[in-house]
């Protein structure tokens, strides 16, 4: 079953989702779905780690349990933005090198980890903010350009000089 919560932010409203167990989702906004449950202990993790997180503080991904659901391409990918650390960046070619090495191919496509990268479940968590284009540039983030504000910021509040 898919347990729902909804939290506030300085970026709006989020939601949670979660198996019960793990935290499974957490988008900007407000989503449909799921049965209300403000008392599993996954959430008030995952409530206070972003809490420490927008105060400036740095906690890491690894302190939630995390279950993103996705093909094995996207979770590989998915691990290499949890590979980045805060108030660092890498390119969607950077994470293309690593996923071909990993898959032992010689090369892979920027694109095919930017569809990865904009299909993450578990946003802010699992840092898909902290990939920009090759040339520096603020791209992609999700739902798309609507949301590069919502990138810019937490660019910003991890240290970085964003100009878009």
């Amino acid at each position: 079953m898919k347990y729902c919560e909804y939290c506030q932010s300085p970026l709006g409203p989020l939601t949670l989702e979660s198996d019960g167990e793990a935290l499974t989702g957490l988008w900007f906004g407000e989503r449909e779905g799921g049965a209300a449950a403000a008392d599993l202990r996954v959430f008030a993790e995952a409530e206070d780690w972003l809490r420490r997180y927008f105060s400036g503080e740095r906690p890491l991904p690894s302190e939630l349990p995390l279950r993103p659901e996705g093909t094995d391409f996207r979770r590989l990918v998915w691990g290499l933005l949890l590979e980045i650390p805060y108030g660092e960046t890498a390119s969607y070619s950077d994470i293309a090198k690593k996923a071909a090495a990993m898959m032992n191919r010689p090369v892979m496509s920027a694109r095919a980890v930017g569809g990865a990268v904009g299909h993450n479940p578990i946003s802010i968590i699992i840092p898909c903010h902290r990939v920009i284009g090759k040339d520096g540039s603020l791209t992609g983030f999700g739902l798309g350009a609507k949301m590069l504000d919502k990138k810019a910021f937490l660019l910003r509040l991890e240290g970085h000089d964003v100009i878009f």
